[in-house]
């Protein structure tokens, strides 16, 4: 039997609320065993029970904790802590933190969420400043994991390992690798390239006291190539990685479109090959899959997109319960404190008057 695990939703989030959570609800069961699963939703009871009226969802797998109050799309994250208890978006949050529920999935505010969950249910590193973004990255073998995708603008070698060690266990607990390799983002594969922090970082994985499977650097083209199951960067350069992916596959579609609508004869082969076409996109393009977690934090939190759909924001449901029945939270913890005993060791190491930068 599976292991019973509560899921808490924000339904009020993102660009469409309810018409979008609970029609995602139905679609996660229709794509994937929802035995054992159930639901906590947040936000206006009157709207949820109107949607699901219209899907026909198990009665008993639903409970509706009533909330007027929503955080906007648009709110700034210090105005959403300073004002957003209360909201969908903080009881969903909250729910995690008293054991009500395994997982969170919120499609609104992202940096609303990211300030309102860090506030809530604390960082599981001390270094961390923010929770690791990490996207799902198509490849030619399946997905890597790639992050941080821009929570952390700037990382040192400590907080690059604890990259490697969350973006292993979530790649280990959602897409079922028994021994993730971790590639190190840089400009070439030789020890003596890259920067201080990047450096260091590497030799901490390379000679560390980590059960991980450490392959060494890899380079940009190594991310679509699935040269590796998870690559770690500092936000900065994954964002920009990120969003120069996007671009791209906008770029080629956008060019497709303008190859295959030119004539008739066009329009008629564009009409047969569309669903290869659909397909193509997904496999190109980082943002078609929906679902982010928000690595470091004391429980879980998945960011879906704000305009995502009934489909999308099923993924991002599967995702947290993955998550959920997963060991990934105990397996974090155990590296993170061989990361601190390294650190602590090089400390205590140091001659007097220096420091372990």
């Amino acid at each position: 039997m599976p292991t019973p695990v509560t899921i808490s939703l924000d339904a009020m989030g993102g660009d469409h609320g309810p018409s979008v959570v609970v029609p995602g609800i139905r679609s996660y069961l229709s794509a994937h065993d929802g035995e054992g699963v159930r639901f906590l939703l947040h936000g206006d009871e009157t709207q949820i029970r109107a949607h699901l009226a219209r899907c026909n969802l198990p009665a008993d797998i639903i409970d509706i904790h009533h909330t007027e109050k929503v955080v906007a799309m648009d709110e700034r994250p210090a105005q959403a802590m300073r004002r957003g208890k209360g909201s969908s978006l903080w009881n969903a949050i909250e729910a995690v933190k008293t054991g009500e529920a395994g997982g969170v999935v919120s499609a609104g505010n992202t940096g609303a969420l990211m300030a309102i969950a860090k506030l809530i249910l604390r960082m599981s590193a001390p270094g961390l400043e923010r929770p690791a973004i990490v996207a799902s990255w198509p490849t030619f073998k399946g997905h890597t994991a790639v992050l941080d995708v821009g929570a952390n603008i700037g990382s040192d070698a400590e907080q690059l390992v604890e990259f490697a060690i969350m973006g292993e266990a979530f790649q280990a607990a959602v897409r079922g690798v028994a021994r993730p390799t971790i590639g190190l983002l840089n400009v070439g594969s030789e020890d003596m390239k890259g920067n201080e922090q990047v450096k260091e970082a590497h030799a901490i994985l390379r000679d560390g006291p980590f059960d991980l499977n450490y392959h060494g650097f890899v380079e940009g083209d190594d991310i679509a190539k699935g040269t590796v199951d998870v690559v770690v960067t500092d936000g900065f350069t994954g964002n920009i990685a990120l969003k120069t992916a996007e671009g791209t596959a906008r770029y080629i579609s956008a060019l497709l479109k303008e190859a295959l609508t030119s004539n008739l004869q066009s329009k008629l082969g564009a009409a047969i090959a569309m669903p290869a076409l659909k397909k193509m996109r997904q496999k190109i393009d980082p943002s078609a899959i929906n679902g982010g977690p928000l690595l470091g934090l004391n429980g879980i939190v998945v960011k879906s997109h704000g305009g995502a759909d009934a489909k999308g924001f099923g993924n991002a449901i599967r995702i947290a319960v993955d998550l959920a029945r997963s060991d990934y939270m105990s397996k974090v913890g155990d590296n993170l404190g061989k990361l601190d005993a390294v650190f602590d060791h090089a400390k205590s190491a140091a001659p007097v008057g220096e420091t372990i930068q």
